[in-house]
């Protein structure tokens, strides 16, 4: 990890990382210390007695040390609300994308 001055990092700031920890990949890196994460799920319909595919995209903070890009798969942990959006961060980078 390089250091980074990121006030809302959690390992070199004053952010504090609680309850839930997810996994997800990475579907876009745009937004500014932001990466929108991606979770597919399957859930079990007893009317229809099939399985239907749903997914949840969640906005986490990005700190620079760790530097998240699209395609990675990460995890991430539950914080106090950062942005109107944002609360969650990337904790650990899982896998890295094949450029």
């Amino acid at each position: 990890m390089v250091e980074c001055k990121d006030k809302n990092c959690f390992v070199h700031g004053n952010l504090r990382v609680r309850g839930q920890t997810l996994v997800g990949k990475v579907v876009s890196s745009k937004p500014r210390k932001t990466v929108i994460i991606e979770r597919s799920m399957t859930t079990y319909h007893s009317k229809y007695k099939r399985y239907s595919r749903e997914h949840s995209r969640i906005p986490a903070h990005n700190p620079p040390c760790l530097n998240a890009k699209k395609g990675d798969i990460v995890k991430i942990a539950e914080t106090r609300k950062i942005s109107r959006t944002k609360a969650w961060t990337v904790y650990e980078i899982i896998k890295r994308a094949e450029e």
